[in-house]
């Protein structure tokens, strides 16, 4: 399994179990694009829930150096390439803020992991996270990108913790927006055409249609008409 493809896992397996912690004060200072909260505004939403994911957006809880941050580090969670888009592109930071403004227990750690990144930077090369090389962010973020899945998650650290709860939001953020679901496939709830089970599956199992029943319920000029059965349950037609 590739980098990719183990991260896409993340979205389908205990993502929720590292979405709450704790929570603080919001602060101020960017905006969250026009099209996301427009987007937001959906008609099988309830007038009172629309109204609430308004006031969500209307408010703002990263400043603008917490937004650079947390972009440098989801962009290197999912980086763009040849092939695939990568966080930005989906505009997973305008997902982390929602994310941040609807469980605020979110807040806490996410703004002390940020500043756990820069103190980290200052540390070993004296400037702030989103300034260094990515060979150096990368080497810090080496420290708390693998943990112990036997540790219990309150008996780690806390900076494994806060990068384990952005890697999931990446994730869960990329998966569900437009270009992740292109990007898996997922269809959805579509009209199809079922012709039966293929036949590669019915030798395997050493079966076949009876010709009768093939006619019957696998002929698609029938599939507008209503069965018909008899008194004993046989279908008729």
């Amino acid at each position: 399994m590739d980098r990719r493809k183990s991260l896409k896992s993340i979205v389908f397996g205990g993502v929720a179990g590292g979405l709450a912690l704790h929570g603080c004060k919001p602060g101020t200072d960017t905006e969250i694009a026009p099209e996301v909260v427009e987007s937001s505004m959906v008609k099988w939403r309830t007038a009172s829930e629309n109204e609430l994911v308004q006031e969500l957006h209307d408010d703002q809880f990263f400043n603008k150096h917490e937004i650079e941050t947390l972009t440098v580090l989801c962009d290197l969670i999912l980086p763009s390439s040849e092939t695939y888009k990568g966080a930005s592109d989906a505009n997973v930071v305008d997902f982390i803020e929602f994310m941040a403004k609807d469980i605020p227990d979110l807040q806490l750690d996410l703004r002390g992991g940020l500043m756990w990144l820069d103190h980290e930077a200052n540390t070993q090369f004296n400037t702030n996270f989103d300034s260094l090389q990515e060979n150096q962010q990368k080497e810090i973020l080496d420290e708390i990108a693998y943990y112990d899945p036997e540790t219990p998650q309150m008996e780690r650290p806390f900076a494994v913790n806060f990068f384990s709860l952005v890697r999931n939001l990446t994730m869960t953020g990329f998966y569900t927006s437009k270009l992740g679901i292109e990007e898996l496939g997922y269809k959805g709830n579509s009209p199809n055409v079922w012709d039966g089970v293929p036949q590669d599956v019915l030798d395997q199992h050493g079966v076949a249609y009876d010709e009768e029943w093939l006619a019957k319920c696998v002929d698609q000029s029938k599939r507008n008409d209503i069965a018909q059965w008899d008194d004993e349950g046989n279908l008729l037609t």
